[in-house]
């Protein structure tokens, strides 16, 4: 077996959310979610209950040794160079599919040598040296009739291989939720055939998806063989700020699905007519898309912790597919008080060496490079999501004889209007209409028979 530790970069992160680690990294003396931060009545009670205990675990786990480092934190998948000024308020109580549970998440710096062990080894070890540990710690302090459902564990880890003559390193989230008086009786089991039974009944994910652990087998076991104690039942009202254990509810269609969700297309309004006048075709817009609300930054980092496993999913994917770039994975931003997804790719298109038009480039970049993927990306997305905008965000290189070397050409497009787009309901300018385009930042107007 080969354990190493290496480097990632950190997962991007908005203004706002990295000023909220930098906050709670700035107060370790309270190192805990304070009951003021949480919406939801009962786990502001639950958390206002158990306050102290709740700190003195924290600095326990602080304490403890393990095979690799390991840094409590509210956020997983973070730069190892990152942890230890994170915040590292890993335990809160959240609500998971109906039900509240105590979560306990940080970030384990050892990466497994995925040549030599398979997923389920890397799962099984990472169980054995940092949830078992912890738990024993967690139900020594915590009375077992402690008026929750469950202990949850989300934990990163990484898995190390090569492609080709590269080096390539992946975060894996193990997630692990016990109902509670499963909990205690795993810290009191002596056996793996004990521990073994206990987990076949509760839930186990792998980086969001449902997962068979064996701690003494090489491959899973058939999730659906197994029985499971803890209802599959979502849970729409959760207010958890945690990442995986919010993100049961679909980002995320299955490959190959092109069935449009009834919530993204509840009416097919008739295609917009090239001749109809400004105000007719803004008319149609409104219908086209559905009622607006003012969003704010907080609903945009709230999807992007509920999703953010599914995000890295799709960024894997993206990076495969559609080009998506590495350092600038899927995300949810704001844009005029709407949350729209952000999916940042890399043009293939290879511009000549002649000095051209920003605006025949866009309107290439568009033709000839995104739209033919936009029928497989909105695709792969669920309709239950609360976004309103598509960002692409897509990045040209450009000649060096240029007075600029890349340029970021941006087409944000309303949802609604996408999903017309891409079912032939309306044109690829009726698209770029109802739209906001930006290079490098700058809006401009498009007309795509005008440039060519």
């Amino acid at each position: 077996m080969e354990i190493l530790i290496r480097l990632r970069r950190p997962v991007l992160r908005t203004f706002l959310v990295v000023a909220m680690l930098v906050l709670g990294a700035a107060n370790p003396a309270i190192g805990q979610v304070t009951p003021n931060e949480i919406i939801n009545p009962d786990l502001r009670t639950l958390e206002e209950s158990h306050f102290q205990q709740l700190i003195g675990l924290n600095q326990s786990i602080a304490r403890m040794k393990f095979p690799f480092s390991f840094y409590l934190s509210r956020y997983v998948g973070l730069d190892p160079a990152k942890q230890a000024e994170a915040d590292s308020r890993g335990l809160e109580f959240v609500r998971f599919q109906d039900r509240r549970i105590l979560k306990i998440s940080g970030n384990y710096n050892a990466a497994y040598n995925a040549l030599k062990m398979t997923q389920n080894e890397r799962a099984a070890t990472t169980f054995r040296t940092v949830v078992l540990p912890i738990l024993n710690v967690v139900t020594s302090v915590l009375p077992q009739d402690l008026d929750c459902d469950g202990i949850g564990f989300e934990i990163s880890h990484h898995a190390r291989t090569n492609e080709k003559s590269y080096d390539v390193e992946g975060k894996e989230i193990l997630v692990v939720v016990f109902d509670r008086d499963d909990a205690w009786a795993m810290s009191r089991a002596q056996t793996d055939g004990e521990r073994q039974e206990i987990l076949n009944r509760n839930k186990v994910f792998i980086s969001g998806a449902d997962f068979g652990l064996s701690l003494s087998e090489r491959d899973p076991l058939n999730v659906q063989a197994l029985p499971r104690s803890i209802p599959a039942k979502p849970d729409a009202t959760s207010t958890a700020r945690s990442t995986v254990f919010a993100s049961r509810s679909a980002l995320l269609r299955p490959p190959g699905t092109s069935v449009p969700d009834a919530a993204l297309a509840p009416e097919r309004p008739a295609p917009v007519s090239v001749v109809k006048s400004a105000a007719n075709q803004q008319a149609a817009r409104s219908e086209a898309d559905p009622p607006k609300r003012t969003m704010t930054q907080r609903d945009a980092d709230y999807l992007e912790d509920r999703y953010e496993s599914q995000l890295a999913a799709l960024a894997k994917e993206g990076a495969e597919k559609y080009h998506f770039v590495s350092y600038a994975p899927p995300a949810f931003v704001i844009f005029h008080d709407q949350v729209a997804l952000q999916l940042t790719m890399k043009n293939t298109l290879v511009f000549g060496p002649q000095k051209g038009s920003i605006y025949k480039r866009a309107a290439q970049s568009f033709d000839l490079f995104l739209a033919p993927q936009l029928k497989d990306i909105s695709s792969r997305i669920s309709g239950d999501v609360d976004f309103h905008m598509y960002d692409f965000s897509v990045l040209n290189k450009l000649s060096p004889v240029a007075k600029e070397t890349s340029e970021a050409i941006e087409y944000i497009c309303p949802r609604g209007a996408v999903q017309q787009f891409v079912n032939a309901e309306i044109t690829n300018q009726q698209l770029l209409d109802q739209s906001v385009v930006l290079v490098n930042g700058v809006r401009i107007a498009l007309n795509l028979q005008l440039v060519e």
